[in-house]
């Protein structure tokens, strides 16, 4: 038997949407490179999440919603039959311990190289290179520069999403979060220096917040809002995407977020520290359920997810890394176990180890 910590709020059940969670505290989206051929999912993708389903509610690492979209090596999608089929399998194991799976729709944008797509074309907002360079089977090769999307292409930009969200539903998973956030498309699209368009999603902070509203509406009206999550991160400054003048970053989440507030999504993702008053300002703008997830540089442990949500700052909050070492992170933090370290070098590629192998608390200890 394990005996229980003095718990506070972080352990108390909450609803978001129409799923019912036993605590405050979530899978983060966790970019893992271990899809197989056609992107599709492996069975090992399907023991892994379904190992940590006692999340309550599980984030998929981004997974493309179309071919084009993809950038990293070796990432799922979630557009073609077979990863349909690869998907459900991921979906039973969650589902099968008592969990609920969300996934992540992330194009990448400009975040990408060809190499990575089969020779597929980079598409953003402006013919804009990103910095840095994107690792490929072949070595690591500076980004190229995308082509700029022509304004009678969003309208396809935007389906692509509505087709994954849909293609998620038919693969028995709960939901989707919208991917608006960390210098991929949508992000790319909402910040002056990676958008440069002189068209009606270029220029003005409502211009550029435009097209992740119409790609939030389309996907709520296909799925239900219930089902429908994003993901923000305003000034984030990453990959070249560079929001650096405040009074343009607080118009253009302000606009963005009062235009989401009336879909009745199921939650908002914010990546930022929710103690700026700029978080604070959208988390009430937004009035509907709130995550939390401050550890993109630092991991999140169990003090600090107290300290936000006792003290009114988030309903819940994103773990990552804590997740990728401790399948049962619940189990452990609620009775005050030891943790598992995570192995950084496992991260990315590969397959069991560093993925399926870490121990649950009752395998470590015989």
């Amino acid at each position: 038997m394990y005996q229980e910590q003095d718990v506070s709020d972080v352990f108390e059940p909450i609803k978001v949407g129409t799923w019912n969670l036993p605590q405050r505290f979530v899978m983060a989206p966790l970019t893992r490179n271990r899809a197989g051929e056609g992107q599709v999912p492996r069975d090992i993708a399907a023991t892994y999440y379904g190992q940590r389903a006692g999340a309550g509610l599980v984030i998929t690492e981004g997974t493309q919603p179309s071919a084009v979209g993809q950038g990293y090596l070796d990432t799922p999608g979630i557009h073609s039959p077979e990863q349909i089929e690869g998907w459900r399998a991921v979906a039973d194991a969650v589902h099968g311990g008592g969990g609920h799976l969300v996934v992540q729709l992330m194009h990448v944008g400009r975040i990408s190289h060809p190499d990575n797509k089969h020779g597929l074309e980079t598409v953003a907002p402006s013919a804009i290179a990103a910095p840095g360079q994107m690792v490929t089977a072949n070595g690591s090769f500076d980004h190229v520069v995308p082509r700029a999307l022509e304004t009678d292409e969003i309208p396809g930009i935007v389906e692509e999403f509505v087709h994954a969200a849909r293609c998620a539903i038919e693969a028995g998973l709960d939901g989707v979060e919208i991917h608006s956030a960390n210098g991929y498309l949508l992000h790319q699209f909402l910040a002056p220096s990676s958008n440069q368009r002189t068209d009606q999603y270029g220029g003005s902070p409502q211009n550029r917040a435009r097209l992740t509203l119409e790609v939030t509406a389309a996907v709520v009206d296909a799925i239900g809002a219930d089902r429908v999550g994003i993901r923000i991160s305003p000034a984030h400054n990453i990959a070249g995407v560079l929001e650096e003048d405040p009074a343009d970053v607080a118009a253009t989440y302000g606009h963005l977020v009062d235009g989401l507030a009336p879909l009745g999504l199921a939650y908002l993702s914010v990546l930022a520290d929710p103690k700026l008053d700029l978080v604070e300002d959208l988390r009430s703008r937004f009035g509907g359920t709130f995550i939390a997830n401050s550890g993109f540089s630092a991991v999140t442990q169990l003090a600090e997810v107290e300290e936000l949500v006792d003290g009114g700052l988030a309903d819940l909050v994103a773990v990552g890394r804590e997740y990728i070492a401790n399948p049962d992170l619940a189990v452990r933090w609620r009775t005050g176990a030891e943790l598992n370290e995570p192995d950084q070098d496992t991260f990315y590629g590969g397959g069991a180890e560093g993925y399926t192998d870490y121990p649950t608390l009752d395998e470590a200890r015989g």
